[in-house]
């Protein structure tokens, strides 16, 4: 075993929990902070050609995470599989996963990227986006989709190193695209000089080509083997038995973020029967709340991590305490910000829409609303990875089905199409179901389960490779 993959894999499996928390979640938090600023500062220049253009990006997002939902699954898997044999001192099947699991997801995301360009036009139609922005919507959702294998790469190389606990390179990589997204971004959509801009079109171009650079470094840098992953050509030969593992396990997860971006994008649906403010407000609020929650999202991964490496080890009461832990950082830490962002709840809009005052005064009701709840959401994510990092990504997939289908869309609904409310209600929707799903999945992990899954068709298989990591070992 390399002595950098060793040094992380003691420190994750035998050090302080507090210091091994800190020390993955930190820069993982940051890195997810930072990607998330593709889309802001998307919407920051945007908005600067009005409330038309901000709805026409924000129309789209939805449509781009569902496609990448498969994408995410099969990294999840990924970094499961590398984390569970990082903390088995495997460093062999470290690495020739990691090629497998690459390898799936760029077949995967160049076929959903030709599906995405051709279908941008129709799925915008079914969705009833209006003649207003959809000309705009078409030409952002396709170029963007032409971008998927360049998304799909960088996030597949940052769940690998992630598996393996190395977290501070994907953090230096994301920080210098993201400036470069943001020098890019007002060239390409206001231009410059005689050279004319591509409005709305311009920020899918210059994301498209800051994720590109950020793919292409970080799949070099597995080939080096650098950073405690070292993939081969050879290791890139297809291995249909762990395939089928990493889709049994992958399946929910994207099931899961499938079942999230369709949320979305129906919650998008409910926005469009109140007009165009509405939908730019949703997309605004959202943007807001993603900027939020990812970091929660990472702090879900640290804890992933921190759990898959411990069952990996053998140590399943380190995982409990692990999960612990992260949920009480999770609930403090978020809840503080939620009061924050209430007491600035105006100059935050202000930031994306300086010249629109009724866009910045209903964007400004949605963060009202919806930041008493930030502590309980990130909470609730922090406990789901713990699920997936034991290899309960089926349970982790039901919660969200529950959660976007029985929870937030019909109450969303009922609230704004059946009270006076109106789309107010949908922002409501967003705390109502947060404290619900929250409940839902603390009892889940109280029931003290979670770590052993029952022996379903599936969970055999996550059974039987953690079998073989010990036998191996």
């Amino acid at each position: 075993m390399t002595d950098h993959l060793d040094r992380r894999t003691k420190l994750i499996t035998e050090g302080s929990l507090v210091r091994s928390l800190v020390t993955i979640s930190g820069p993982i938090v940051l890195t997810n902070l930072l990607h998330s600023a593709y889309q802001l500062t998307d919407t920051f220049w945007v908005g600067r050609l009005g409330a038309g253009a901000v709805a026409s990006v924000s129309v789209c997002y939805p449509l781009l995470f569902f496609l990448m939902s498969a994408g995410f699954g099969l990294s999840i898997a990924g970094s499961v599989f590398v984390a569970q044999f990082a903390g088995a001192r495997q460093p062999d099947k470290v690495n020739s996963s990691a090629a497998q699991v690459l390898l799936m997801v760029l077949v995967v995301s160049l076929l959903l990227s030709v599906i995405g360009y051709f279908l941008a036009g129709p799925a915008l139609r079914l969705i009833g986006v209006g003649e207003d922005i959809y000309r705009d919507a078409k030409i952002y959702l396709a170029i963007s989709c032409i971008g998927l294998v360049f998304s799909f790469g960088f996030f597949v190389f940052q769940s690998i190193l992630r598996g393996i606990g190395e977290v501070r390179f994907p953090l230096q990589l994301i920080a210098a695209t993201v400036i470069l997204n943001g020098i890019l971004d007002p060239l390409f959509i206001f231009g410059i000089g005689s050279s004319p801009g591509y409005g709305v079109a311009g920020a899918a171009y210059a994301t498209i080509g800051t994720q590109a650079v950020a793919a292409v470094i970080g799949i070099y840098i597995l080939f080096r083997g650098r950073h405690g992953v070292h993939v081969r050509w050879r290791d890139f030969l297809p291995d249909w038995h762990f395939m089928l593992r990493a889709i049994y396990v992958g399946l929910p997860a994207a099931i899961e973020q499938s079942a999230r971006t369709l949320g979305s994008l129906m919650l998008v649906f409910l926005a469009t029967g109140f007009g165009t403010l509405a939908i730019a407000t949703l997309g605004i609020g959202m943007r807001i709340l993603s900027f939020i929650m990812i970091p929660a999202f990472g702090l879900a991964m640290a804890t992933t991590t921190l759990v898959g490496q411990n069952i990996g080890a053998g140590n399943r009461d380190r995982a409990d305490q692990a999960a612990r832990l992260s949920a009480w950082v999770a609930f403090g830490a978020f809840s503080l910000i939620g009061v924050v962002f209430y007491l600035l709840d105006g100059p935050l809009i202000r930031l994306f829409v300086p010249n629109d005052p009724a866009l910045i005064g209903a964007g400004a009701e949605f963060v009202r609303i919806t930041s008493f709840a930030f502590g309980v959401m990130a909470a609730q994510q922090v406990l789901l990875g713990a699920f997936r990092g034991a290899g309960g990504t089926m349970a982790a997939m039901l919660i969200a089905l529950v959660t976007q289908w029985v929870l937030q869309f019909p109450v969303s609904y009922v609230l704004s199409r059946h009270t006076s409310l109106g789309a107010v209600g949908i922002w409501w929707g967003f705390p109502v179901t947060g404290f619900l799903a929250m409940i839902i999945t603390l009892v889940w992990f109280l029931r003290g389960t979670w770590h052993q899954p029952a022996m379903s068709e599936t969970e055999q298989l996550v059974e039987e490779l953690k079998d073989e990591i010990h036998l191996d070992n």
